[in-house]
């Protein structure tokens, strides 16, 4: 009888150790593809972050194409103008001061405010422009205008689409839980192209 109960206590206690051992095993595959899924997640975020700091950064560029093309049209603008407008030195001077500013190597946000008013020297000369029919009437002078407004209108959009995609990226940045990944990978908020004055925010506006 004795070794009967023996038996069974042997064969319960090989069953038990069978079923932890399953048992075991089913907690292991489960903690394996926690760790797999949260290792895929964490490889998501960190490249949604590359992407979105990549875009801001196509975005900037495309920003800086815009400047340039305003800054490489000034020049010819002015020549055209100042036979014209002989008795405006101050507009013209004004226009050649601010291109001046802008022409420092930094990248467009650290030079956004002088751009600005560059901005504005622009929409005062072709105010002022208005007071002269002859220059109006000449061919180069409009194109040139139309150039300085169409590019105008392109930065307003650059800046636009910039702040679009830095406004994505800083929530992405802030944003429970992807916000562990950006402290982890060291991933930061990028700065918004802000407009300081109303008259700043005016384009160059073409009139016939």
């Amino acid at each position: 009888m004795r070794l009967f109960l023996n038996l069974e206590n042997l064969f319960l206690i090989a069953n038990l150790s069978q079923i932890l051992y399953y048992f075991s095993m089913e907690i292991n595959y489960i903690i394996y593809i926690v760790l797999g899924v949260l290792a895929l997640w964490v490889v998501f975020v960190y490249n949604t972050f590359i992407r979105l700091h990549y875009r801001v950064k196509e975005a900037l560029a495309d920003i800086d194409v815009q400047l340039k093309r305003r800054y490489d049209l000034i020049p010819n603008l002015i020549e055209t103008v100042k036979g014209y407008m002989a008795h405006e030195r101050d507009v013209l001077e004004n226009v050649t001061q601010a291109r001046a500013h802008v022409a420092t190597g930094q990248d467009p946000l650290a030079r956004a405010e002088s751009e600005n008013v560059l901005s504005a020297t622009l929409k005062t000369l072709f105010a002022v422009s208005e007071n002269y029919p002859d220059l109006k009437a000449n061919a180069n002078f409009l194109d040139l205008q139309r150039e300085l407004a169409d590019t105008e209108n392109k930065i307003q959009a650059a800046r636009r689409f910039y702040n679009t995609n830095v406004l994505e990226l800083n929530t992405k940045t802030e944003s429970f839980p992807s916000n562990v990944i950006a402290k982890i990978f060291g991933f930061n908020k990028e700065k918004f192209f802000e407009i300081d004055s109303a008259v700043e925010r005016e384009v160059v506006r073409v009139k016939f």
